[in-house]
């Protein structure tokens, strides 16, 4: 395993990353199916016996179950893991979620993480999505006051743009960006991923394989049922799946000149650029992440990232 610095004054964590949405199994991950913790908890020990120490998690992930699932897997390891989970969506007695990013919140769901969790401490908290009725400013003073208490290391954002990077830096050092980014998905690269690397903040960005569309699984006829998100989402369905999967057809012959897959070459891709820390893979079985291991030996060259870019725009 490699392993990369989290912005300038992060904590050193393993270039691939444990996704661990499908690990909470029901609530907000029910569009992935159902998911066997003993399972979960295999996919948890199989990653960290290949050196994998970093661990992304979110209170909403399973409304609570993939922390308490995550914490229990870990808990003889916890010297050994970067843990880090989210705030900012918050759920009622009906499992109906709402965004709050208001100080008094925060700390709650900080306090619900760790009981969760099994653990003391959160190495890195995480602003899961703006709240456009609180200001950036408070959201980041209430993760600066767990700080001060010792109740987290480190704090990140995740789906926040430039702007509001910004205002958050104006209360403390923001350790780590989470954005949405890959091949198919590049928006990144032109000022979110420049941005953080000007200014000291590592960047953990989630979904490389953009939400399968990377796998290689994919055909024309591929259908995803009613229950799942993606039967609902332009790139996932009709002529917008034809032209992802035949992005991913000529990017397979890229791969296949590394000897790679396209999901390793996804990785790759994606830890090229100077500003990233770690890629984060969806994980429901070992398998989907020890098959992207082979990702961290490779390297792409200027030229054949050019050929990358060009294909996800054509």
């Amino acid at each position: 395993m490699k392993y990369r610095k989290l912005g300038k004054n992060g904590p050193e964590i393993s270039v691939i990353g444990f996704g661990s949405w499908a690990i909470g199994g029901a609530g907000w991950a029910s569009a992935w199916g159902n998911q066997d913790d003993a399972q979960s908890v295999d996919s948890i020990r199989a990653a960290l016996d290949a050196g994998i120490n970093f661990y992304d998690t979110a209170a909403v992930y399973g409304l609570g179950h993939s922390e308490a699932v995550l914490g229990e897997a870990l808990r003889g390891d916890r010297d050994k893991v970067v843990i880090a989970t989210k705030c900012g969506l918050v759920w009622d007695e009906a499992g109906s979620i709402t965004k709050s990013g208001a100080y008094d919140s925060v700390i709650r769901e900080a306090e619900a993480s760790l009981k969760r969790l099994g653990t003391d401490y959160i190495d890195l908290y995480q602003m899961h999505w703006p709240d456009s009725e609180v200001s950036a400013e408070e959201t980041m003073r209430a993760m600066d006051k767990l700080v001060q208490d010792g109740k987290v290391r480190f704090v990140g954002v995740s789906n926040y743009n430039v702007e509001q990077l910004e205002r958050s830096l104006t209360v403390r050092h923001v350790d780590s960006l989470q954005p949405p980014y890959s091949i198919l998905r590049p928006a990144a690269e032109q000022e979110l991923l420049p941005f953080c690397l000007a200014n000291g903040i590592g960047v953990v960005a989630y979904s490389p394989l953009t939400s399968g569309l990377l796998s290689g699984n994919y055909t024309y006829d591929t259908k995803f049922g009613e229950d799942d998100w993606r039967s609902r989402n332009k790139a996932h369905t009709g002529e917008g799946l034809r032209s992802n999967v035949d992005r991913a057809e000529k990017l397979k012959v890229i791969a296949a000149r590394y000897d790679i897959t396209l999901p390793q070459l996804a990785v790759a891709y994606d830890l090229a650029h100077p500003a990233l820390t770690s890629a984060l893979v969806g994980v429901r079985k070992p398998s989907h992440i020890l098959s992207v291991l082979p990702a961290i030996d490779v390297v792409l060259d200027d030229a054949v990232l050019a050929e990358i870019r060009a294909i996800a725009v054509g």
